[in-house]
């Protein structure tokens, strides 16, 4: 490996990092808190992107299921052909997109509105017309990507995860969630084995 690509990598980890410590700096508690009372209350939790955006919000879909909230990624191609058929006036809608003007997600929003169900977009812009649509804005700013040309999505994808992951601690300490509760629905792999021994321990 060439010297500067170990330096490249480097700053790759370094920009990322100082992505996050600036996102604790802007940090919205009020909207934040808007948002985990619209999640913790939700029948049904509907998430969706685009491109690696997308891939952001089917893990955030995934990881509310594993603290037993009802969710569910909607691929933009589907969702235009009958699959927001699932979002009730009960549910919540997640929408995630840098400059809040993606094509794609403008149409699940207006279906959203419609049935009256809350919409939640985390987005870089706030006067977009997904963040005009919605119930909460939850805030990202991104100075730049990581990589050398500011054009891989890295940055703007690390920082989306972490504000859902803020979320996901927040309903686990909104709804009482614990870990026998997990232990039940993740017998698989090394945590269901590690969650198995300390149940038999007790």
């Amino acid at each position: 490996m060439k010297t500067q690509s170990l330096e490249e990598a480097r700053k790759s980890l370094a920009i990322e990092r100082d992505a996050l410590t600036q996102l604790i700096d802007y940090f919205d508690g009020d909207a934040f808190g808007r948002a985990v009372d619209i999640l913790a209350r939700a029948r049904l939790i509907v998430t969706s992107g685009c491109g690696n955006s997308g891939i952001a919000a089917k893990k955030f879909a995934h990881t509310l299921c594993c603290i037993e909230k009802s969710a569910m990624f909607l691929p933009t191609g589907e969702a235009v052909h009958g699959g927001t058929g699932a979002i009730k006036k009960e549910d919540a809608v997640v929408l995630l997109s840098r400059g809040g003007m993606t094509s794609e997600l403008l149409p699940i929003a207006a279906i959203c509105k419609e049935k009256g169900a809350s919409l939640i977009t985390v987005t870089e812009k706030e006067d977009s017309a997904l963040a005009r649509m919605s119930d909460v804005v939850l805030k990202m700013n991104i100075e730049r990507e990581s990589d050398k040309h500011n054009m891989m999505a890295t940055s703007s994808i690390i920082v989306p995860i972490a504000v859902f992951d803020a979320l996901i601690a927040a309903l686990i300490e909104e709804t009482g969630y614990n870990r026998e509760d997990f232990a039940l629905i993740h017998p698989g792999g090394a945590v269901g084995d590690m969650l198995a021994k300390e149940a038999k321990a007790k």
